[in-house]
């Protein structure tokens, strides 16, 4: 089965460009699609068997599920701040449809309203190629053009590295292209660790995933938001052990979450999927058995 339109996640407005709008402080957020894509559920949730998973991620009959490509747009009247560009249109035919991407991020600009030059700041919380796709863009005569001419990128230094590589593990999850000219031109910045990136927004370390994942925290109006990334891929992969095979440290992602969870539910973050279509943020609280589940408002 290649047709996307039959996957049993899908909905009626799984195509809509803008997945959500939110309000906090002094800043403007919207959740901008690059489309949906595909990767199978036995990667996506590494050890737990598929009897447990499947009733949260429905898998078609080659046994993918649905997963989203959230970008968020940031705004605040000064900036314009994008973290994260999707999976890009990089990929060749048979990439394509393995993953059916759909590189509808430019698209997803215009229906905000927003030029791609009118972005100054980007943001890659890592550099697997399904989150810094639309860093740059393939043109039709084959050559590589950054998408945002005038945004400085920001990613961590270690991300390079390791991509650079090309280990046997993970070097299909590194696409040079997507990186590598921004560094050559001089557009993106290597950070060794934490660093405020502007007032209000700044990252933080969160390694398990990767080693050197950032998360996006975003602070207004004495209000938190956090762009978790992979540590927490979909609101379906809340529970402590619902981790990735493609997780290079998974005891790793086990403590991260727990210092995430911390601090995000007794504070009510509102928190960034990455991956989730259908719910791309949300609030956090703790059901009757202790463990963090998605709510739609604040607790408090």
């Amino acid at each position: 089965m290649t047709t996307q339109s039959v996957h049993p996640a899908e909905r009626r407005d799984s195509h809509e460009l803008i997945r959500g709008r939110v309000t906090l402080g002094g800043f403007e957020i919207a959740v901008l699609s690059d489309g949906f894509f595909f990767l199978d559920g036995g990667a996506m949730f590494g050890v737990v068997p598929k009897s447990l998973w499947e009733p949260r991620a429905p898998a078609d009959q080659r046994n993918r599920i649905l997963m989203g490509a959230n970008t968020l747009l940031i705004r605040d009247g000064k900036h314009t701040v994008v973290v994260e560009t999707g999976v890009g249109n990089k990929f060749n035919a048979r990439m394509r449809e393995i993953y059916g991407s759909q590189q509808l991020l430019p698209a997803a600009f215009a229906a905000a309203g927003v030029r791609l030059d009118e972005v100054d700041i980007v943001i890659n919380s890592h550099l697997h190629f399904d989150h810094c796709g639309w860093n740059t863009t393939r043109r039709d005569d084959g050559s590589v053009a950054p998408t945002f001419p005038n945004a400085r990128h920001f990613a961590h230094r270690g991300e390079v590295e390791h991509g650079r590589l090309q280990l046997e593990r993970d070097r299909m999850s590194y696409l040079p292209d997507n990186y590598e000219p921004l560094l050559a031109n001089g557009q993106m910045t290597l950070l060794d660790g934490p660093q405020t990136i502007l007032p209000g927004i700044s990252v933080d370390l969160y390694p398990g995933h990767t080693a050197q994942m950032l998360a996006i925290l975003i602070d207004s109006g004495g209000r938190r938001a956090c762009y978790i990334s992979d540590l927490i891929p979909t609101s379906a992969h809340l529970d402590l052990i619902w981790g990735m095979s493609y997780d290079l440290d998974p005891m790793t992602v086990i403590e991260q979450r727990k210092r995430f969870y911390s601090c995000a539910i007794p504070e009510q973050w509102l928190v960034f999927f990455t991956h989730d279509h259908h719910s791309p943020f949300g609030y956090l609280g703790l059901n009757n058995r202790g463990k963090p589940v998605l709510q739609p408002e604040p607790l408090r």
